[in-house]
């Protein structure tokens, strides 16, 4: 049970801008067969992806006028291809920018947390599927 505690808090934490990685911890509690894999891949994906909305929630309280060079070019982005740039949300340090700019832009938040959970698990789910293979190569 420490162990999907441990991820949970890896994962929630990786997903906000202090830094983390999240995918280490998956990789070791799968190498070592600490849990099924569908229980992680989870637990994994829940957690981040709480951290994630945390960042869309801050995004919120962002003034609504503020407007630089980087911002404007976030913007039109994000204006343009809408709550689905979320899928991207897993990249470090970008994806955090982008659950920011999604709650400053008052995004749709039921599209925002649809696309932001999407992206996180599929990564999530590579990541386990490529262990998997990688360790029953090895064996």
């Amino acid at each position: 049970m420490l162990s999907f505690s441990s991820l949970f808090t890896s994962s929630f934490l990786s997903a906000t801008l202090l830094p983390g990685s999240s995918e280490a911890v998956l990789v070791a509690l799968l190498i070592t067969g600490s849990g099924p894999v569908w229980a992680l891949i989870l637990i994994a994906t829940i957690g981040n992806s709480l951290g994630g909305i945390t960042n869309v929630i801050l995004g919120r309280f962002f003034p609504e006028r503020i407007q630089s060079r980087w911002q404007g070019k976030a913007k039109d982005w994000l204006t343009r291809f809408g709550p689905a740039t979320l899928l991207f949300s897993w990249v470090p340090l970008i994806g955090d920018l982008l659950c920011l700019l999604a709650g400053w832009l008052r995004l749709n938040i039921g599209s925002v947390v649809f696309f932001l959970c999407l992206g996180k698990a599929l990564r999530y789910i590579v990541v386990a599927m490529v262990t998997v293979q990688g360790a029953a190569w090895w064996h």
